[in-house]
């Protein structure tokens, strides 16, 4: 014992003691970090002698410590057994901000000066009630992933904005705001309405100016999810000199259109707009799909996840049933509902055969009635997108296109096609569809010989019918060069000439036939990746490449491969075309390049990047060269039918 009358622990003690410490949770870290940061998620770094931390100060926001607060009193009224204070949001009405922790509230008018990403969090709390201005002050707040600049005199300090480019500072003004989403509102109209007619312009234009009002009407506003993603979509294609100047500081590419494109997926998933099934959703929903990259493998999207969404809620609310359709009081909601539903049909049809996947509808589900609109002469002023296209016979059309679209993605993308090949009965099958279908409705929807140009419509919806008739014949040759024919793979495998029968045809007597359904498809193909090239040569001379919202992307990328593994000269108007593209959608720009690599390989070797169709490739007749420089509309050589692309005859055909 000391003098103290203390017992010193003996060094057996000590080691007790040592090894029960080394077992014992390490003490809890104080969580420092300010709302901002918080509310982001990332490390909250301040450096010495500066009021604000580094994220703070880059986005110019307040740094506050609300929640630090709020916690730590909490603690100070816990340990000196003090009843909490009453703050509960239901006792005063009273808000209660979602930075609140633990029941504790954030007082409301320090909560109110938070920028909209701090208040709300990662997932923004805006409901279906939040006013049009808070929405766009979220949509237009500054990029979070912007570099943190440790330098407190660089010019990046000047602004949360500055990422954006030299105009973008005046989005921190609310009158700005609105008055730019009015404009990208319109620039959606005036492009993305031509192609996807799913909204009532005069509607939302009138609903979306009330709301944006100095005194904002009391009903409901416009779904936040369906103002972001209207907004998203003029960002794209709007030529505001906030725009171009972001453009110009990043090789032509728009990060403010990438951010608000991310939010308006954000937003959408934060309102259920993928779960809850409604007629605003589906909209929403159809209009995303293509907003975002086309790329099936980008992980900056989710691909074919909104279409199959919207696939889905119609289903949910029976719009497939005509006696529900029947129902439905309002007509600009019905014709809604039936034009998103053949929307839906034809989009899930043809992006199953393009990206290789099994269609979720099928021919049976479903027995409404196509959408009719009247005769246009007879409609009193201008007719609508819908209607124009309705009665030009484009709906009907695609639909058909779409039906034989549907059975190849069943047959073509199946396991044991890809281990065995494509057995020769299904080839004659799609040979004859496609030829039956070009026979009743090309001359009508495709670009006729004598084009003398129409109004936007018009031009873009034929071209793109044009187009999408001809990939038919791509995408079944690629299937064959990645597969090859069922027949020739036994006898390959088995080291003898095919036995049996395919399609009631004896293939033992019958080779020569074979050969010559695969070169004719072969034909076919290069016939359309020619008459694909030229279609977008005049698309591309027109900038009209620049305004298509993805319709006529996968053509024209489908169509530059065959060419550049064919050696074709012709794939120079495909890169061009796709170089055009990138203007709105960027990975066009990298499949511009990745074409320009195959073709130059190609030529340098000598020797075409094809497979099983390698040996058709040769037999195929050589075809007129198709000039690189942009062709005139009136010099299309191009037979309505078909049957000749730039001057080429087309031989008998087995199917």
């Amino acid at each position: 014992m000391s003098q103290q009358g203390l017992v010193l622990p003996t060094p057996s003690m000590q080691n007790q003691m040592h090894e029960l410490a080394k077992t014992l949770p390490p003490p809890r870290k104080q969580n420092t970090a300010c709302d901002a940061c918080r509310a982001r998620k990332v490390k909250c770094q301040r450096l010495p002698g500066q009021e604000k931390c580094q994220h703070c100060t880059s986005k110019n926001y307040p740094c506050t410590h609300f929640v630090q607060q709020a916690t730590s009193e909490k603690k100070r009224n816990s340990a000196t057994s003090r009843r909490p204070r009453a703050g509960s949001s239901a006792s005063n009405g009273t808000p209660v901000s979602p930075l609140a922790e633990n029941g504790n509230q954030i007082p409301p008018y320090l909560a109110t000066h938070l920028p909209l990403p701090v208040q709300y969090g990662f997932y923004p709390q805006i409901t279906l009630s939040t006013p049009t201005r808070e929405v766009l002050s979220y949509l237009f707040s500054p990029p979070e992933s912007e570099i943190v600049d440790p330098n407190p005199f660089s010019p990046r300090m000047k602004s949360p904005y500055a990422a954006w480019g030299e105009f973008a500072m005046k989005l921190e003004h609310d009158v700005f705001r609105s008055e730019f989403a009015l404009d990208l509102v319109e620039i959606y109209f005036q492009i993305v309405h031509s192609r996807l007619p799913l909204l009532d312009p005069a509607q939302f234009r009138n609903r979306l100016r009330l709301h944006l009002s100095s005194t904002p009407p009391s009903e409901e506003p416009l779904h936040p999810a369906l103002v972001a993603t209207v907004i998203a979509w003029g960002t794209k294609f709007s030529e505001h000199p906030l725009l171009k100047a972001d453009r110009n500081c990043h090789k032509g590419q728009s990060l403010l259109s990438k951010m608000i494109i991310d939010r308006t997926r954000d937003l959408a998933e934060a309102l259920k707009v993928h779960r809850l099934p409604t007629h605003d959703h589906v909209v929403i929903g159809l209009l995303i799909e293509p907003l975002q990259s086309q790329v099936p493998n980008d992980p900056s999207a989710f691909h074919c996840f909104w279409l199959t969404a919207a696939t889905r809620h119609l289903l949910d609310l029976q719009i497939n049933h005509k006696s529900v359709t029947s129902t439905i009081s309002d007509p600009e909601a019905r014709g809604t509902m039936i034009f998103a539903w053949w929307m839906t049909c034809i989009c899930d049809a043809f992006s199953s055969v393009y990206y290789r996947r099994k269609p979720i509808l099928d021919d049976d589900d479903y027995d409404i009635d196509f959408y009719t609109a009247a005769d246009p002469v007879n409609v009193a002023g201008a007719p609508s997108p819908r209607e124009q296209l309705e009665f030009l016979g484009y709906y009907r059309a695609a639909h058909s296109l779409a039906r034989t679209a549907r059975q190849m993605s069943r047959q073509l993308w199946r396991p044991i096609t890809d281990s065995d090949g494509i057995p020769l009965q299904y080839l004659r099958r799609f040979g004859t569809d496609l030829r039956t279908w070009r026979d009743k409705y090309l001359a009508r929807v495709g670009v006729p010989k004598t084009y003398d140009g129409w109004d936007f419509v018009t031009t873009v919806s034929c071209f793109a019918s044009d187009a999408q008739y001809h990939v038919m014949w791509i995408v079944l040759f690629t299937a064959m060069d990645d597969f090859g024919i069922k027949e020739l793979n036994e006898a390959e495998r088995m080291g003898t000439p095919p036995g049996g029968n395919s399609g009631g045809i004896p293939i033992v007597d019958n080779r020569h036939y074979l050969d010559e359904v695969a070169r004719k498809i072969g034909e076919e193909a290069v016939n359309g990746a020619l008459r694909i090239a030229a279609l977008v040569s005049v698309l591309t001379s027109n900038e009209y490449l620049k305004l298509d919202p993805a319709v006529m992307e996968y053509s024209c990328i489908a169509a530059g491969q065959l060419l550049a593994k064919m050696g074709r000269p012709e794939v120079s108007s495909c890169i061009s075309g796709l170089e055009q593209y990138s203007h709105s959608y960027e990975e066009a720009g990298d499949a511009a390049h990745d074409i320009r690599k195959i073709y130059e390989t190609v030529r340098t070797t000598g020797n075409t990047e094809l497979t099983h169709m390698g040996a058709y490739a040769k037999h195929i007749p050589s075809m007129p060269t198709v000039t690189s420089d942009p062709i005139p509309p009136e010099h299309f050589n191009v037979d309505v039918d078909g049957d000749q692309v730039m001057g080429k005859s087309e031989p008998s055909s087995p199917f």
